[in-house]
């Protein structure tokens, strides 16, 4: 279920907010909740990512090896 938030923002966020809405045809709330929910959820990959590299890297570069150069076997 859809959850309402409100923020305060500065003048010149907001004029851009509106700006970059207005060129993609998109509702000014439409957009910034677009961006935010895109936003979260790069940001959860980017963490999932890290975590895979944290527990899996070292055995994942011992296996296919860590530069350009390195050649899957």
């Amino acid at each position: 279920m859809a959850k309402e938030i409100r923020i305060k923002v500065d003048d010149e966020t907001y004029e851009e907010l509106q700006r970059r809405a207005a060129d993609g045809h998109e509702d000014p709330d439409q957009y910034a909740s677009r961006r935010l929910t895109d936003d979260l959820a790069r940001t959860r990959f980017l963490e999932g990512a890290r975590a895979f590299v944290e527990e899996h890297g070292q055995a994942f570069a011992d296996r296919f090896g860590t530069g350009p150069s390195s050649h899957a076997a």
